[in-house]
């Protein structure tokens, strides 16, 4: 058990950093946000474009574990959207809600996370669970809350805002970049190397920082809905993760760890965003981002404990 204490007071102890300072006000009101956009738009895409460009990509396609990652993903979220939807709840909303109980904080925990735990050979796994959180996850969850806005007359146009804006994401373009980097055969020049290496670097205090002051800042909803969904994020989750990759993929050891780790993590930003993007009652996303973030401390050890016994 203390080797698992040794892993997580690290990462939790940089998010509760964050959150005295924001509540102190040593962070001013515009922190999170600013350290957001710095890990969003230069630490974390060095990172990713480093990692992709560096790495065999035959090491990279797995697709058993592409598979576990997707299907325990989109089944937690198609089966939250409909218990939600029936609830009665409007569509958008109830994509919302689906959304958090299956929006894994891959890039702000996940990554760094992976790497503590597994070594250099995490980051691959995590990388390709971000990549399914960001790319595919949250597109399709943006062309439900549009079907259920109808603010466009076709799904055709929905779906083009969706490819436009992955388009635009560089979690999304810095990897593509990386993995067309290392087609090509070329060899990073070393000051490049050097650059990108010290950007990436300050990936994991910046974003758990960030996170810290984040949950500071914002209201979190009490009640039912936001324990449940937790509650399926940090339970239902990683539990349906872990059936497949162990009884029906049967993953190597290395990589149903990965899988269940991320599958095991609290919930993203990304519900939130898109809430206040859409204008919607967001304080049952904020709480199921506060709720799931603290309860990770016990889920993450018991998979931790178990992962190392």
């Amino acid at each position: 058990m203390s080797s698992v204490t040794h892993v997580l007071l690290p990462i939790f102890g940089l998010i509760l950093a964050g959150y005295v300072c924001r509540r102190t006000s040593r962070l001013g009101a515009t922190a999170a946000a600013e350290l957001n956009k710095f890990v969003v738009w230069l630490c974390l895409p060095a990172l990713l474009f480093q990692a992709t460009a560096t790495t065999d990509w035959a090491e990279i396609w797995h697709p058993r574990f592409v598979a576990v990652c997707t299907l325990a993903t989109l089944g937690v979220f198609v089966a939250t959207l409909a218990w939600r939807w029936r609830s009665p709840r409007h569509l958008v909303d109830a994509s919302i809600d689906g959304l958090s109980a299956a929006y894994a904080n891959t890039g702000y925990i996940g990554i760094p996370l992976c790497v503590l735990v597994l070594g250099k050979h995490g980051l691959v796994p995590a990388l390709i669970a971000t990549l399914i959180v960001v790319c595919v996850l949250f597109a399709i969850a943006v062309v439900c809350v549009e079907v259920g806005l109808q603010a466009e007359k076709t799904l055709h146009h929905a779906v083009a805002k969706v490819v436009l804006a992955l388009a635009r994401n560089p979690l999304v373009v810095s990897p593509v970049i990386g993995g067309l980097w290392a087609v090509s055969g070329l060899a990073l020049p070393q000051p490049a190397d050097k650059f990108l290496h010290l950007l990436g670097a300050a990936t994991t205090p910046c974003a758990l920082v960030s996170l810290g002051a984040f949950l500071a800042a914002r209201p979190s909803g009490s009640g039912q809905g936001a324990f449940t969904l937790s509650a399926l994020k940090l339970i239902v989750h990683p539990v349906i993760t872990w059936v497949l990759a162990v009884w029906v993929f049967h993953l190597p050891p290395l990589w149903a760890d990965a899988a269940l780790l991320l599958a095991a993590l609290p919930t993203g930003t990304g519900p939130y965003m898109l809430a206040e993007f859409y204008q919607r009652e967001a304080s049952v996303v904020s709480g199921t981002i506060l709720y799931s973030t603290l309860g990770s401390l016990a889920t993450l050890s018991i998979c931790l404990y178990l992962i190392r016994s």
